[in-house]
């Protein structure tokens, strides 16, 4: 008999994320063993009708069915906030108890979706065999809502829901040794799940060095931020550096594509700047990610200190090496670590001067020749070590290998 995966998440292709690449690749992975219905939100107005790769895909076939629901966005198109959250995880309790019953339940945050699941499903078991799930654990939001000083009950309500979420799951998969260690605190040593690190990864039959250019590009050497910025990762750090930047190369350009609490903070810091010298853009599906960055001088991606993402390793490191395209990394993590110990590009402090040096020696180095060595080396390390076709294995051996 075929195994029956149930997937519930508020973010799903084709929006360009993350929780996209690592959650498209484990329903790939499981669409070899199993038969999985995927529940989803419908896509922002700029996506609907962009092509989706893979099990994405609306018509997937295969085994994979895609159910979508409209959902509350916030101004740049995410679903993010409490009432985008709570728009999501209301019709879901309705979806999961109506929908033909599943042998596991996989569950992307926020933690009330987590909470809505473990709620739901214990109803369910009432009237037949408990079914399990496993949580996704991408970060520990409770963490991040203390780091950005919001009020205390409100830390301690966000706390108790995500141990809610993490203490009825049968097992816990976590992208990060630092999130592992921070999940097995907060769930308690009493708690049943499971909990096993399977890193992101990325799809570089997409995110390679073949394939042209963006054709939107700029005509001069440009950098580029692709994906979403929030408060965790402070993407303004860049446009501040672009200050400085431009002062020694007028023509550079710095292209964000993407959506994020901090738009509205960049769209300022553009305004200040010479026409044209940064350019905002709405997220882009994968496939144009890719052309735009293989095109670039180099990607960046930060990370800010201190709000208790300090574990995180974002995803945009990946996509931009595996195009052969160097990264300029801003503030701390793992993800530093790699940049600078296997040549992916150059890791500096959260700090607007080594910043913008960064952004300008990656700047007069692509306009010397980028050497093709340097590039395919960076390719090989995200093939060898973060393709998405291994994580979603790995993660699907998780969610297939019972109680």
């Amino acid at each position: 008999m075929t195994l029956r995966v149930l997937l519930a998440t508020r973010i799903f292709a084709p929006e360009s994320a993350a929780a996209t690449f690592r959650l498209t690749a484990l329903v790939r992975a499981l669409a070899d063993r199993a038969s999985v219905q995927v529940l989803t939100t419908t896509p922002p107005p700029s996506l609907r009708g962009a092509p989706s790769r893979g099990p994405g895909a609306e018509d997937t076939g295969g085994g994979v069915t895609v159910s979508r629901w409209p959902a509350l966005r916030d101004s740049t198109g995410y679903v993010r906030g409490y009432l985008p959250y709570l728009s999501f995880d209301l019709p879901l309790a309705l979806r999961l108890l109506t929908v033909p019953r599943p042998d596991v339940v996989v569950v992307e945050p926020p933690p009330t979706t987590g909470a809505v699941t473990r709620v739901i499903l214990a109803a369910r078991g009432l009237r037949g065999p408990r079914i399990p799930y496993v949580y996704y654990a991408a970060d520990v939001w409770s963490d991040a809502t203390a780091s950005m000083g919001a009020p205390a009950p409100v830390v301690g309500l966000m706390r108790w829901v995500e141990r809610f979420a993490l203490r009825g799951a049968r097992d816990v998969v976590a992208v990060s040794d630092g999130v592992a260690e921070r999940v097995r605190a907060l769930a308690g040593p009493d708690s049943g799940a499971s909990v096993t690190v399977v890193p992101n990864g990325i799809d570089t039959d997409v995110f390679t060095p073949l394939g042209d250019p963006h054709p939107d590009a700029p005509g001069t050497p440009y950098l580029v931020y692709a994906g979403t910025a929030s408060e965790w990762q402070g993407a303004e750090i860049f446009a501040e550096a672009m200050r400085e930047v431009v002062r020694e190369e007028p023509r550079a350009r710095l292209v964000f594509l993407g959506q994020g609490s901090s738009w509205l903070a960049l769209q300022r810091i553009r305004d200040d700047l010479p026409v044209g010298a940064i350019e905002l853009r709405p997220l882009a599906p994968p496939a144009e990610a890719a052309a735009w960055q293989r095109g670039a001088a180099a990607a960046l991606v930060s990370v800010r200190p201190g709000v208790g993402y300090d574990f995180a390793y974002p995803t945009k490191v990946i996509a931009a090496v595996a195009c052969g395209t160097p990264v300029v990394f801003a503030g701390p993590g793992p993800a530093a670590a790699d940049v600078a110990e296997h040549g992916l590009g150059e890791a500096v402090g959260y700090d607007v001067g080594q910043v913008a040096r960064a952004m300008l020696a990656a700047l007069r180095a692509h306009r010397g020749g980028r050497d093709p060595g340097a590039d395919e080396a960076r390719v090989h390390w995200a093939r060898t070590h973060r393709s998405l076709t291994a994580t979603g294995r790995a993660a699907a051996d998780v969610v297939l290998r019972g109680p």
